[in-house]
Protein backbone atom coordinates (compact mmCIF):
# COMPACT_ATOMS: atom_id res chain seq x y z
CA UNK A 1 0.00 0.00 0.00
CA UNK A 2 2.90 2.27 0.74
CA UNK A 3 4.37 1.32 -2.36
CA UNK A 4 1.16 2.53 -4.18
CA UNK A 5 1.43 5.71 -2.41
CA UNK A 6 4.63 6.71 -3.68
CA UNK A 7 4.31 5.59 -6.69
CA UNK A 8 1.43 7.76 -7.17
CA UNK A 9 2.83 10.77 -5.89
CA UNK A 10 6.20 9.92 -7.87
CA UNK A 11 3.44 10.12 -11.15
CA UNK A 12 1.87 12.98 -10.19
CA UNK A 13 5.10 15.24 -8.99
CA UNK A 14 6.57 14.10 -12.53
CA UNK A 15 3.37 14.96 -14.43
CA UNK A 16 3.23 18.37 -12.79
CA UNK A 17 6.86 19.25 -14.17
CA UNK A 18 6.17 17.65 -17.35
CA UNK A 19 3.35 20.21 -17.86
CA UNK A 20 5.06 22.96 -16.26
CA UNK A 21 8.06 22.30 -18.75
CA UNK A 22 5.72 21.88 -21.89
CA UNK A 23 3.86 25.33 -20.64
CA UNK A 24 7.47 26.99 -20.50
CA UNK A 25 8.31 26.13 -23.92
CA UNK A 26 5.24 26.44 -25.86
CA UNK A 27 4.95 30.67 -24.11
CA UNK A 28 8.45 30.81 -24.86
CA UNK A 29 8.95 29.18 -28.52
CA UNK A 30 5.37 30.78 -29.15
CA UNK A 31 6.66 34.00 -28.60
CA UNK A 32 9.94 33.50 -30.52
CA UNK A 33 7.91 32.32 -33.62
CA UNK A 34 5.14 34.71 -34.21
CA UNK A 35 7.10 38.03 -33.72
CA UNK A 36 9.40 36.06 -36.54
CA UNK A 37 6.17 37.18 -38.51
CA UNK A 38 5.81 40.52 -37.41
CA UNK A 39 6.03 42.83 -40.69
CA UNK A 40 8.93 45.67 -40.64
CA UNK A 41 7.07 49.52 -41.29
CA UNK A 42 8.18 51.01 -44.16
CA UNK A 43 10.30 54.13 -43.17
CA UNK A 44 13.92 55.72 -43.25
CA UNK A 45 13.41 57.12 -39.60
CA UNK A 46 15.50 54.77 -37.71
CA UNK A 47 13.53 55.75 -34.13
CA UNK A 48 10.44 55.18 -35.75
CA UNK A 49 11.96 51.74 -36.83
CA UNK A 50 13.19 51.21 -33.57
CA UNK A 51 10.44 52.03 -31.34
CA UNK A 52 8.15 49.07 -34.31
CA UNK A 53 11.21 46.85 -33.06
CA UNK A 54 10.40 47.24 -29.49
CA UNK A 55 6.68 47.52 -29.58
CA UNK A 56 5.71 44.34 -31.92
CA UNK A 57 7.56 41.77 -29.57
CA UNK A 58 5.84 43.47 -26.47
CA UNK A 59 2.32 43.24 -28.35
CA UNK A 60 2.86 39.52 -28.77
CA UNK A 61 4.06 39.08 -25.09
CA UNK A 62 1.15 40.73 -24.05
CA UNK A 63 -1.47 38.69 -25.98
CA UNK A 64 -0.13 35.27 -25.10
CA UNK A 65 0.13 36.69 -21.42
CA UNK A 66 -3.57 37.14 -21.87
CA UNK A 67 -4.16 33.46 -23.32
CA UNK A 68 -2.02 31.62 -20.99
CA UNK A 69 -3.38 33.80 -17.79
CA UNK A 70 -6.92 33.37 -18.86
CA UNK A 71 -7.28 30.67 -21.30
CA UNK A 72 -4.70 27.89 -20.21
CA UNK A 73 -4.49 28.75 -16.80
CA UNK A 74 -7.94 30.22 -16.27
CA UNK A 75 -7.08 32.81 -13.44
CA UNK A 76 -5.04 30.88 -11.29
CA UNK A 77 -2.38 31.94 -12.21
CA UNK A 78 -1.73 35.70 -11.71
CA UNK A 79 0.60 38.52 -13.21
CA UNK A 80 0.52 41.23 -9.86
CA UNK A 81 -0.03 44.73 -11.64
CA UNK A 82 -1.76 47.08 -9.57
CA UNK A 83 -0.92 46.11 -5.81
CA UNK A 84 -0.58 49.80 -4.41
CA UNK A 85 1.02 51.37 -7.68
CA UNK A 86 1.38 54.84 -6.44
CA UNK A 87 3.30 53.42 -3.70
CA UNK A 88 5.26 50.66 -5.25
CA UNK A 89 5.66 52.93 -8.64
CA UNK A 90 7.55 55.69 -5.95
CA UNK A 91 9.39 52.26 -4.31
CA UNK A 92 10.90 51.45 -8.22
CA UNK A 93 11.67 54.79 -8.97
CA UNK A 94 13.52 55.39 -5.54
CA UNK A 95 15.64 51.97 -6.14
CA UNK A 96 16.45 52.70 -9.57
CA UNK A 97 17.93 56.03 -9.04
CA UNK A 98 20.08 54.44 -5.95
CA UNK A 99 20.72 51.10 -8.03
CA UNK A 100 22.42 53.14 -10.88
CA UNK A 101 23.27 56.01 -9.41
CA UNK A 102 25.26 54.48 -6.19
CA UNK A 103 27.07 52.82 -9.54
CA UNK A 104 27.86 55.69 -11.31
CA UNK A 105 28.94 58.19 -8.83
CA UNK A 106 31.51 55.50 -7.57
CA UNK A 107 33.05 55.56 -10.95
CA UNK A 108 32.88 59.27 -11.25
CA UNK A 109 34.64 59.44 -7.77
CA UNK A 110 37.00 57.04 -8.97
CA UNK A 111 37.36 58.82 -11.89
CA UNK A 112 37.17 55.96 -14.19
CA UNK A 113 34.39 57.62 -15.95
CA UNK A 114 34.25 60.84 -17.44
CA UNK A 115 31.91 62.31 -19.05
CA UNK A 116 33.11 64.07 -21.86
CA UNK A 117 30.80 65.63 -24.49
CA UNK A 118 27.07 65.68 -25.35
CA UNK A 119 25.22 64.93 -28.73
CA UNK A 120 21.94 65.77 -29.97
CA UNK A 121 19.44 63.01 -30.61
CA UNK A 122 16.70 63.92 -32.80
CA UNK A 123 13.43 61.95 -31.99
CA UNK A 124 14.93 61.40 -28.39
CA UNK A 125 11.56 61.36 -27.08
CA UNK A 126 10.81 58.02 -29.67
CA UNK A 127 13.75 56.52 -28.64
CA UNK A 128 13.46 56.70 -25.20
CA UNK A 129 9.52 55.13 -25.79
CA UNK A 130 11.18 52.49 -27.64
CA UNK A 131 13.13 51.55 -24.57
CA UNK A 132 10.28 51.39 -22.44
CA UNK A 133 8.43 49.36 -24.69
CA UNK A 134 11.77 47.08 -24.38
CA UNK A 135 12.28 46.84 -20.52
CA UNK A 136 8.02 46.21 -20.30
CA UNK A 137 8.93 42.79 -22.84
CA UNK A 138 11.54 41.36 -21.04
CA UNK A 139 9.70 41.95 -17.79
CA UNK A 140 6.38 40.62 -19.04
CA UNK A 141 8.47 37.65 -20.86
CA UNK A 142 10.28 37.25 -17.80
CA UNK A 143 8.97 37.75 -14.61
CA UNK A 144 5.57 37.86 -15.65
CA UNK A 145 3.67 34.58 -16.88
CA UNK A 146 6.42 32.19 -16.60
CA UNK A 147 7.68 33.22 -13.44
CA UNK A 148 4.07 33.02 -11.47
CA UNK A 149 3.44 29.88 -13.33
CA UNK A 150 6.83 28.60 -11.37
CA UNK A 151 5.86 30.03 -8.43
CA UNK A 152 2.60 28.72 -7.99
CA UNK A 153 3.47 24.91 -8.94
CA UNK A 154 6.86 24.99 -7.15
CA UNK A 155 8.16 28.03 -4.98
CA UNK A 156 10.14 31.47 -5.33
CA UNK A 157 13.58 29.60 -5.01
CA UNK A 158 12.69 27.71 -8.52
CA UNK A 159 11.26 30.35 -10.03
CA UNK A 160 13.71 32.50 -9.54
CA UNK A 161 16.79 30.21 -10.98
CA UNK A 162 14.66 29.08 -13.86
CA UNK A 163 13.71 33.18 -14.72
CA UNK A 164 16.83 33.85 -13.81
CA UNK A 165 18.42 31.16 -16.54
CA UNK A 166 16.21 32.49 -18.80
CA UNK A 167 17.27 36.70 -18.67
CA UNK A 168 20.93 35.52 -18.60
CA UNK A 169 20.20 33.62 -21.79
CA UNK A 170 18.31 36.68 -23.61
CA UNK A 171 21.38 38.94 -22.65
CA UNK A 172 23.92 36.35 -24.76
CA UNK A 173 26.59 38.63 -24.86
CA UNK A 174 27.53 38.77 -21.86
CA UNK A 175 28.95 35.26 -22.06
CA UNK A 176 31.44 36.96 -24.75
CA UNK A 177 32.49 39.71 -22.11
CA UNK A 178 33.22 37.23 -19.46
CA UNK A 179 32.67 35.85 -16.16
CA UNK A 180 32.16 39.39 -14.26
CA UNK A 181 29.03 40.43 -16.82
CA UNK A 182 27.34 37.53 -16.03
CA UNK A 183 27.73 37.55 -12.78
CA UNK A 184 26.22 41.20 -13.22
CA UNK A 185 23.41 39.97 -15.33
CA UNK A 186 22.52 36.81 -12.93
CA UNK A 187 22.44 39.33 -9.96
CA UNK A 188 20.61 41.93 -11.65
CA UNK A 189 17.77 39.50 -12.46
CA UNK A 190 17.57 37.96 -8.83
CA UNK A 191 17.73 41.42 -7.40
CA UNK A 192 14.88 42.74 -9.81
CA UNK A 193 12.59 39.18 -8.39
CA UNK A 194 13.45 39.97 -4.81
CA UNK A 195 12.31 43.79 -5.95
CA UNK A 196 8.65 42.00 -7.67
CA UNK A 197 8.46 39.73 -4.34
CA UNK A 198 9.44 43.01 -1.91
CA UNK A 199 6.50 45.15 -3.84
CA UNK A 200 4.14 42.22 -5.34
CA UNK A 201 3.97 44.28 -8.24
CA UNK A 202 6.23 43.55 -11.89
CA UNK A 203 5.68 47.81 -12.07
CA UNK A 204 8.15 48.31 -9.55
CA UNK A 205 10.79 45.77 -11.46
CA UNK A 206 9.66 47.61 -15.17
CA UNK A 207 10.60 51.03 -13.30
CA UNK A 208 13.91 50.34 -11.70
CA UNK A 209 14.75 48.29 -15.00
CA UNK A 210 13.92 51.24 -17.14
CA UNK A 211 15.99 53.84 -15.17
CA UNK A 212 18.93 51.24 -15.47
CA UNK A 213 18.44 51.52 -19.65
CA UNK A 214 17.73 54.79 -19.87
CA UNK A 215 19.81 56.69 -17.91
CA UNK A 216 22.86 53.99 -18.11
CA UNK A 217 22.40 53.73 -22.05
CA UNK A 218 20.59 56.33 -24.12
CA UNK A 219 21.80 59.69 -21.51
CA UNK A 220 25.34 58.21 -20.59
CA UNK A 221 26.24 55.83 -23.35
CA UNK A 222 27.75 53.29 -20.27
CA UNK A 223 24.80 50.34 -20.98
CA UNK A 224 24.78 48.29 -24.01
CA UNK A 225 21.45 47.75 -25.69
CA UNK A 226 20.38 47.72 -29.28
CA UNK A 227 23.24 49.29 -31.59
CA UNK A 228 21.44 51.61 -33.03
CA UNK A 229 20.05 53.61 -29.76
CA UNK A 230 21.79 56.80 -29.59
CA UNK A 231 23.25 58.18 -26.33
CA UNK A 232 23.11 61.74 -25.15
CA UNK A 233 26.39 62.29 -23.41
CA UNK A 234 29.47 60.49 -24.69
CA UNK A 235 31.45 58.96 -21.44
CA UNK A 236 35.15 57.18 -21.67
CA UNK A 237 35.99 54.51 -19.07
CA UNK A 238 39.62 54.73 -18.31
CA UNK A 239 41.56 53.14 -15.47
CA UNK A 240 41.44 49.87 -13.46
CA UNK A 241 39.38 47.86 -15.89
CA UNK A 242 37.75 45.64 -13.01
CA UNK A 243 36.59 49.17 -11.57
CA UNK A 244 35.40 50.58 -14.64
CA UNK A 245 34.24 47.44 -16.64
CA UNK A 246 36.72 48.35 -19.21
CA UNK A 247 35.13 48.20 -22.86
CA UNK A 248 32.50 46.63 -21.08
CA UNK A 249 32.04 49.45 -19.66
CA UNK A 250 29.28 49.75 -16.42
CA UNK A 251 28.27 46.52 -17.05
CA UNK A 252 31.36 44.96 -16.60
CA UNK A 253 32.03 46.76 -13.43
CA UNK A 254 32.91 44.99 -10.06
CA UNK A 255 31.07 48.14 -8.59
CA UNK A 256 27.56 46.77 -10.43
CA UNK A 257 28.26 43.08 -8.56
CA UNK A 258 28.71 44.44 -5.41
CA UNK A 259 25.34 46.81 -5.51
CA UNK A 260 23.59 44.34 -6.98
CA UNK A 261 24.45 41.77 -4.20
CA UNK A 262 23.72 44.99 -1.31
CA UNK A 263 20.26 45.55 -2.81
CA UNK A 264 19.64 41.80 -2.97
CA UNK A 265 20.66 41.54 1.05
CA UNK A 266 18.39 44.57 1.59
CA UNK A 267 15.36 43.06 0.06
CA UNK A 268 15.76 39.36 0.99
CA UNK A 269 16.05 40.57 4.84
CA UNK A 270 13.18 43.27 4.25
CA UNK A 271 10.52 40.30 2.45
CA UNK A 272 11.76 38.28 5.51
CA UNK A 273 10.57 40.92 7.90
CA UNK A 274 7.41 41.13 6.31
CA UNK A 275 7.12 37.91 5.69
CA UNK A 276 8.89 35.64 8.00
CA UNK A 277 7.88 32.69 6.66
CA UNK A 278 9.53 34.08 3.31
CA UNK A 279 11.06 31.21 0.93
Amino acid sequence: MIDIIIREGSESRMKKLICTVLKTGIFFVGWAILISFTPDIQTHNQAFLRLWWEFSPLVVIVLLSVIFVFVVEKGKVKIPLASRIFKNSLIGIVIGILWLGSVVAVLLFTKTMNIQSQNDIDYIWIWILASLFNVVMQELLVRGYLYQLWKRKYNVLVATVLTTILFTSMHGGAFEAGILPVLNVVSMSVFITLLLEYTGTIIAPIIAHFIWNLVGAIILGGISVASDYPNLLDSTFQGNSLISGGIYKIEGSIIVLVVNLILITYLFVSRRRVAPNYK
